[in-house]
């Protein structure tokens, strides 16, 4: 098992040349990569290695990087960055939905690869068990309509979140439901711990995009695709958790703005 400070990669990638270039970008990163073409090897060195970071192709030999991902998802909550030739808006949907991520389009920048990778580290840094987390959240760039915060559940002070039957703990990283665990990627439980921390607030798209790119700064740039990954994100959560829409018991939706913790229950 890799030490807690030791960068490791799983390269994922049938096209030579861009492989070897993810190796050189990753390697300039201090990560220790190991590389594989074949869709089947990559979730097999998944398993042996144990790394932090996963790039992957969608199109590759024997099972596709969709595939590649769900299988993935079922044992590891490695950071999965999928690189594609493929641009259309279903095709990233489609993988942040198999458990990315993150979706970056060929040809890629090599500095924009590395600042999305450097981003992941500082939030796997931030909530890492030797960092301390704070309860309450960044709110300068969130909304403030609705109404006011309520008081914390019981459970707080021993370092959980709780709401409605949830918990999350942000420094063991664990999530239970009604006493049972919820296997969460990392993208899944930053979103959800930033909408627990902000309690009733509401938090805008936007902060949440930040935030899955461990933006501390306020000001920076969303686009579209950050705020459509932030919803897919949180459809996943809200399938998890078993958490309809239209009658929330965790996450609710405030239309054309964000998310906040839906009422809480008696």
């Amino acid at each position: 098992m890799a030490m807690p400070d030791h960068r490791v990669a799983v390269i994922i990638e049938d096209d030579a040349d861009i492989r070897n270039l993810l190796e050189a970008i990753l390697a300039q990163a201090g990560f220790e990569t190991h590389a594989f073409e074949d869709g089947s090897e990559g979730v097999a060195a998944v398993k042996e290695h144990q790394p932090i970071l996963t790039t992957l192709d969608i199109s590759l030999p024997g099972i596709d990087g969709f595939e590649v991902a769900r299988q993935i998802r079922h044992f590891s909550d490695t950071y999965i960055i999928i690189l594609s030739a493929r641009t259309e808006e279903v095709d990233t949907l489609m993988g942040l939905d198999a458990g990315a991520d993150d979706y970056l389009t060929k040809p890629f920048r090599p500095r924009e690869l590395r600042a999305r990778v450097e981003a992941m580290m500082r939030r796997r840094n931030t909530y890492s068990p030797e960092t301390p987390v704070a309860v309450e959240t960044r709110s300068a760039e969130s909304p403030t309509s609705g109404p006011a915060p309520v008081p914390a559940d019981p459970g707080e002070d021993d370092g959980w979140l709780s709401h409605n039957g949830l918990r999350i703990h942000p420094e063991m990283r664990l999530c239970e439901l009604d006493g049972e665990p919820v296997t969460l990627t990392r993208s899944e439980f930053d979103l959800l711990q930033a909408i627990m921390n902000g309690k009733r607030r509401v938090v805008s798209k936007d902060t949440l995009s930040l935030e899955l790119r461990g933006d501390q700064t306020t000001g920076g740039y969303v686009s579209e695709s950050d705020r459509r990954a932030v919803e897919v994100h949180l459809a996943n959560v809200r399938r998890k958790l078993n958490d309809p829409v239209n009658a929330p018991r965790f996450i609710e939706t405030v239309r054309g703005v964000g998310y906040r913790l839906a009422n809480r229950q008696s």
